[in-house]
C-alpha cells in the first residue's frame, strides 16, 4: 500500500510538468508544420525524423543519467548500476519515444512504421547512453539538490515529450493537426508513465533496502 501510494504521488507530481512540456512541444511541431508548408519544401516529414533522432538519444541520455543516479546514491554496486542505467533508459525511453506513439498512430487511424533506433542506428544512441550512465556515476548529489531535480527533471519531461510527437509525425500520423486533442492525451501518457519509471519506480525496485521511500525525490 505504501508504495502505490509513492507511486501515485509520483505521478501527480510529474504530471503538471508532462501537459507543459507535452503542450510547448506541440507548438513547437506546428510551428515547425507551418513553416515546411509556406516554403512548399518537398518530404517535408524527413525534417520531422532527424528532429526525432536528435531529441531521442538526448533523452536516452537524460534518462540513463536520473536511472543510474537515482541507484547509485542508495546502493554503491557499480556493475549493478550500469545495467540498471542501461536497461532503464534504453527500455523506458523506447516504451515512450517509440512504442507508445507508434500505438497511439495507430489508434488515430495512421499506417505507423516501427524504426527502433538502438538497433538501426546504434552508433547514434550508445555515445548518449554511456555518457548519461557516466554522469550518473559522478553527480548523484549535485542531482538531488532541489534546484537541480526541478531542472533535470522539467527538462527530461520536456525532451520526452518532443521525442514521442517528433516520432508520431516523422513515422506515419501525417494528419496530425487535425486530431491534436486526441494526440495532447496520448503524447501526455507517452511521457509521464515511461519518465516517472524511468526516473524513479524501475531503480526503486532494485534497491536492496526498499524500506524509506521519502528518499526519493
Amino acid at each position: 500500500m505504501r508504495k502505490f501510494k509513492y507511486i501515485s504521488l509520483s505521478l501527480s507530481h510529474h504530471l503538471p510538468f508532462s501537459v507543459l512540456s507535452v503542450s510547448i512541444g506541440l507548438v513547437f511541431a506546428g510551428i515547425l508544420n507551418f513553416l515546411v508548408e509556406i516554403l512548399e519544401i518537398e518530404d517535408s516529414f524527413k525534417y520531422f525524423e532527424e528532429l526525432f533522432h536528435i531529441f531521442h538519444p538526448i533523452h536516452i541520455l537524460f534518462s540513463a543519467l536520473a536511472t543510474t543516479a537515482m541507484f547509485w546514491k542508495h546502493e554503491k554496486k557499480f556493475l549493478k548500476a550500469f545495467i540498471i542505467g542501461i536497461i532503464g533508459s534504453i527500455g523506458i525511453c523506447g516504451i515512450s519515444d517509440i512504442f507508445m506513439p507508434y500505438i497511439s498512430g495507430f489508434l488515430l487511424g495512421a499506417k505507423m512504421k516501427l524504426h527502433i533506433c538502438i538497433i538501426q542506428h546504434p552508433q547514434i544512441i550508445i555515445p548518449f547512453l554511456l555518457l548519461g550512465v557516466f554522469i550518473g556515476y559522478v553527480a548523484p548529489e549535485t542531482l538531488e539538490k532541489s534546484e537541480g531535480v526541478i531542472f533535470s527533471h522539467s527538462l527530461h519531461v520536456f525532451i520526452s515529450a518532443v521525442a514521442s510527437i517528433f516520432y508520431l509525425i516523422s513515422f506515419g500520423l501525417t494528419e496530425w493537426l487535425h486530431q491534436i486533442g486526441a494526440v495532447l492525451i496520448y503524447m501526455i501518457l507517452a511521457v509521464i508513465i515511461p519518465c516517472c519509471t524511468s526516473d524513479i519506480i524501475f531503480p526503486l525496485f532494485f534497491i536492496s533496502n526498499k524500506s524509506k521511500y521519502e528518499h526519493f525525490h
